[in-house]
């Protein structure tokens, strides 16, 4: 199992056109990205693969934000801030031959223009990949019981009360438990942390469902990894509690709008308004 197995950037661009069209025009990265691996008959595996040693990012969803990039680029896709990706009328009506010469144009902008194109620059919640995996580093470094207190802060600082650590061992996996008050209603959640660099399987979330039935109202798995695909269909799948799920880029993104451990710094542009200037 090699990265020469995954699909290049060239090749996921059609790939990722189709996965928009199949989701009705629109999608989330994961979305998206778990669309693309089907059509591209990749395993679990092969998903997973990292970037490189040591790092939480996988080749495949790196060369993911270089397809949406090129696509945005050309205008045959675009992003709003939260995320969603969608198909613009351009890139609906773009045929085979012109996806397939994406690439090529966007290079061919490049060289005409001094600004070099990265990754996705645009995209709100990517543009600063390496903070995240800078902060996820720092993350898989802190002890066991840091991060379960890290993960209660975070639960705590989003609207939870009555958070505990238990971390009993043989329970299946529960670290603690909170109150989540929603206006007049309360929920029960029990919660799993796990400090992974590697991908979570759907067994991870029976096993925690399984302990977690009958003694909650919802469960929550906090993690630095990614959730494969399976384990997704499994925290939602019919018939069964929900659980939800926080892989290592939500949980970036949570630590950085709730300030704990992450500072924004907001740069200041001032711009000359000549034509004030003149009338005076």
């Amino acid at each position: 199992m090699t990265e020469t197995e995954i699909p290049s950037v060239h090749e996921l661009i059609p790939i990722t056109v189709q996965a928009l069209k199949n989701l009705g025009g629109s999608g989330s990265i994961e979305e998206i990205d778990d669309e693309v691996a089907r059509l591209s008959g990749l395993s679990e595996d092969l998903v997973g693969l990292p970037y490189k040693p040591g790092s939480s990012d996988t080749q495949f969803a790196y060369r993911q934000r270089w397809a949406r990039t090129y696509l945005k680029k050309v205008g045959a896709a675009d992003n709003t801030v939260r995320g969603i990706w969608a198909l613009t009328p351009e890139g609906r009506a773009m045929s085979e031959q012109a996806l397939k010469e994406v690439r090529r144009t966007v290079q061919s902008m490049r060289a005409k223009t001094t600004h070099p194109v990265t990754p996705e620059l645009e995209e709100v919640e990517v543009d600063s990949h390496n903070w995240n995996e800078k902060l996820l580093s720092l993350l898989l470094s802190m002890k066991p019981d840091a991060f379960e207190r890290l993960c209660q802060r975070v639960l705590r600082e989003s609207g939870f009360t009555k958070v505990e650590v238990t971390g009993k061992s043989g329970d299946g996996g529960i670290d603690g438990n909170g109150v989540l008050r929603v206006k007049l209603v309360s929920f029960q959640v029990l919660f799993q942390c796990k400090r992974w660099k590697d991908s979570v399987g759907s067994s991870v979330v029976r096993d925690f469902r399984g302990a977690m039935v009958g003694r909650a109202d919802k469960g929550l798995i906090m993690t630095t990894g990614r959730f494969t695909t399976e384990a997704r269909r499994e925290a939602t799948r019919d018939g069964a509690p929900a659980v939800d799920l926080i892989d290592g880029e939500d949980l970036c993104q949570l630590l950085k709008e709730l300030g704990i451990g992450v500072k924004v710094r907001h740069v200041e542009e001032v711009e000359i308004d000549e034509v004030v200037l003149a009338a005076i």
